[in-house]
């Protein structure tokens, strides 16, 4: 069972399904936190760290997060936003990203945002697109709906539709095109307001712990062998974080050096390198960074 009265533990809320569920669970495990957990498990307490997840879903986490029920969750800031929650928002965790956007019938003349004055707009987002048309000062009339929202300018149900678009593909596939984007969404972690301080201790702890392994994600650390002569040479070469490392070897020309550098541009370096003088090169994944 999980202990809410324990003031060693804080408790931290996963989606239980959707296309936010897997990824944080990896993102947790990847981390090191220790858990087992199923399809049939509502929560999981860590077994390495004083942490118990509750695994609900993610239209619920954000008002668990504001009213106590947990400490942490992880949810998509769509959500958030429409939730109207007061939360801490801690870190945008890479994955889950979308756009939602205000779409209209690929063959009409609509142009702009302000031509829908008047106009019926369906959305599963009723707060996050009336506060988005407000502040643009057009007067819709929005048609909340909770199913496939793409379908109704075809049933003749809205003139236009804000929804979440990933790829676009359902958008083309239904006779739309996007006219402008009422924000952009990703999975965050967020926080309850005013934690108590032993709480706040180890959520900002997990709080690093993830963001090490989201900023070790896109890095690879670099090391190699090259001539003393050519470390200024390379070190221009190199887009790391600072200067490399540089260690003299037991052969008085040649020195050591190790760097971390974008992931995307190590296959870029290798040839530069080399004519540089560069050998032994190791590429190597990265676990957790902290900058």
């Amino acid at each position: 069972m999980i202990n809410r009265a324990d003031p060693g533990r804080i408790r931290l809320a996963l989606p239980n399904k959707g296309r936010l569920s897997q990824p944080a669970a990896s993102l947790l495990t990847e981390a090191g936190f220790g858990f087992e957990a199923d399809d049939r498990r509502l929560f999981a307490p860590c077994h390495n760290y004083p942490l118990d997840l509750l695994f609900v879903r993610a239209e619920d986490i954000p008002e668990y997060t504001q009213d106590g029920v947990v400490d942490l969750g992880i949810t998509g800031s769509n959500l958030l936003a429409e939730s109207g929650v007061a939360v801490d928002r801690l870190l945008g965790l890479g994955f889950g990203r979308c756009r939602l956007q205000v779409a209209v019938p690929g063959a009409g003349t609509i142009q702009r945002v302000e031509e829908l004055s008047g106009q019926l707009v369906a959305t599963s987002h009723p707060r996050a697109s009336a506060t988005f048309f407000a502040e643009r000062g057009v007067e819709v009339r929005l048609v909340e709906i909770s199913g496939a929202v793409e379908i109704t300018p075809l049933l003749g149900v809205a003139d236009a539709i804000v929804d979440l678009v990933s790829t676009g593909t359902t958008l083309a596939t239904n006779g739309l095109r996007p006219l402008e984007t009422v924000l952009e969404s990703e999975a965050e972690l967020v926080a309850r307001k005013e934690l108590e301080p032993n709480r706040r201790e180890l959520a900002d702890h997990v709080q690093l712990v993830l963001a090490s392994v989201i900023a070790a994600r896109n890095k690879k650390y670099l090391m190699m062998n090259a001539p003393g002569t050519a470390v200024s040479a390379i070190r221009e070469l190199l887009p790391g974080m600072g200067s490399p490392s540089v260690l003299q070897l037991a052969e008085p020309a040649m020195v050591a050096v190790h760097a971390v550098v974008d992931a995307p541009s190590i296959w870029e370096l290798l040839g530069p390198l080399r004519q540089l003088g560069a050998s032994s090169i190791l590429v190597l994944p990265i676990e957790k960074l902290i900058p």
